[in-house]
């Protein structure tokens, strides 16, 4: 393959976690998630090359092949990792972009770190990328990297997606550094978001800050087209469908009801984080046994909140917050041997999120505020049996989708109680029929069809003339 056809992905992180064997010995394996499924069988045809973070600070890596890609490591200091990572990207950027659920920090060492690292995930690039290669950038941590490389490099083809909300206008305007954001997506040629309204967002951005022309979707900056568009990112629905198939996926699902006595389970599986709606949705089930709708041994709720950047104070306070919260409903409604909530603070495997997305009967995904929400998508892929009911934020991506989930307010903690109870009890015709239409949506947009359409349209060339008769 020419040089001029290279493929190169730039994301804050590797697609392989070390692993170390029985024996001590380190070894890597591929990264678990949507992200990395979808773009790895691109990699391999491609030939390509993905540029990331080891997840090590302070660690220098030559680069090396595994699982078939070229990876290229991409070094980060301790202070890079608090400055950067867990300072401007998600004490910054991550409260803003997802409605200032919580303060947004503001500090300059944290945005100059952002800057330097930023600096050096374009430097590595421009040195790694063939004459005229594709390069797909990867989310809020990297928004300098594509207007840098470009300086860099103007022979490349950018792409960029963020995979969080965008923030409207009146919320991003807060920023300090907003015009250095705004310019360094536009070094991009296509720039691409979950939603359409996230798209419209940044052009809105553009024009009002920039004093840019903008025609529909699309930017006209430093002589050249910008594309914004949406591309609703979704899941390998055809690798769970394989799993769900597997025995020891199906007898550990039985085992799970079997454990919980037959009572009807709810599950929620969220990273710990406060945008996921954890506590209001534990406070709506809680009440439902108080106001006797539900009785201890009728419902179950098993909360999984995969451990999340636990050095961060705020992060810190909502594991206690929750822990607190849990112990409150069980010791009030519970009875001796039967919790009400079952609560795990940790991670899981694909095969066991598949068995517990087969032993539940309603799927909570109750974000405050989510980019798309992947595990929503993953409930639906696995019941085939159209059996399963899905409890949905109106502020997740997916709800764009998903039409026929139980959509709530997950502010609204009466209409989340009436939510859960309408998913419990509805007749199974109708639980079927909202399952099919779900399911209808899913399997049709994969996560296939999502990496497909994002390289498709960032190969498409901007007809020229196309600037001078929109423009406006």
């Amino acid at each position: 393959m020419s040089r001029a056809r290279e493929f190169v992905v730039v994301a804050n992180r590797l697609p392989v976690d070390r692993v170390v064997g029985a024996d001590g010995s380190p070894s890597w394996r591929r990264s678990p998630g949507g992200l990395v499924s979808a773009i790895a069988p691109l990699m391999r045809r491609r030939h390509g090359t993905w540029i990331g973070w080891s997840g090590a600070p302070d660690e220098r890596l030559e680069p090396f092949r595994e699982d078939g890609m070229s990876l290229v490591p991409v070094h980060q200091s301790s202070e890079d990792v608090e400055l950067y990572y867990e300072g401007f990207s998600n004490a910054t950027l991550w409260p803003l972009y997802h409605d200032v659920v919580a303060p947004p920090v503001y500090d300059r060492a944290m945005w100059d770190a952002y800057v330097r690292v930023n600096e050096r995930f374009a430097e590595v690039t421009a040195e790694v990328a063939g004459k005229g290669a594709m390069v797909w950038i990867q989310d809020y941590q990297l928004q300098l990297v594509p207007a840098l490389l470009r300086n860099l490099r103007p022979d490349l083809r950018i792409g960029f997606f963020l995979h969080i909300p965008f923030p409207p206008l009146e919320l991003f305007w807060q920023l300090p550094w907003r015009r250095q954001i705004l310019e360094g997506l536009l070094g991009a040629d296509l720039v691409g978001f979950q939603l359409p309204g996230a798209a419209q967002n940044f052009v809105r951005l553009c024009r009002r800050l920039l004093d840019t022309r903008t025609a529909k979707q699309d930017v006209f900056w430093d002589g050249r087209t910008v594309r914004a568009r949406a591309f609703p990112i979704s899941v390998d629905a055809g690798e769970l469908g394989r799993l769900i198939h597997e025995p020891s996926v199906r007898r550990r699902a039985a085992e799970i009801r079997e454990d919980l006595r037959d009572a009807r389970v709810l599950l929620g599986v969220d990273r710990l984080d406060y945008t996921k709606g954890i506590t209001q949705r534990l406070e709506a089930f809680g009440e439902l046994f108080r106001d006797g709708e539900l009785r201890p041994g009728e419902a179950t709720f098993i909360q999984i909140a995969t451990p999340s950047r636990e050095r961060v104070e705020q992060y810190q306070l909502l594991r206690d917050q929750i822990e607190q919260q849990v112990g409150h409903i069980n010791g009030e409604h519970g009875e001796l041997g039967t919790p009400v909530i079952h609560y795990l603070h940790s991670s899981f495997d694909r095969a066991e999120l598949a068995a517990l997305y087969l032993a539940a009967d309603v799927m909570v995904v109750t974000p405050l505020r989510d980019g798309m929400n992947l595990v929503a998508k993953e409930y639906v892929a696995c019941r085939e049996d159209l059996r399963g009911a899905l409890v949905l934020s109106e502020f997740a991506g997916a709800a764009a989708e998903l039409k026929r989930a139980y959509q709530v307010n997950p502010y609204d903690i009466d209409g989340l109680k009436k939510s859960l109870l309408d998913a419990l009890r509805d007749h199974p015709a109708e639980q079927g029929r909202r399952m099919r239409a779900m399911r209808r949506r899913v399997l049709e947009h994969d996560v296939d069809r999502w990496a497909h359409d994002f390289i498709a349209a960032l190969e498409e060339p901007t007809p020229p003339t196309a600037i001078a008769r929109e423009a406006v």
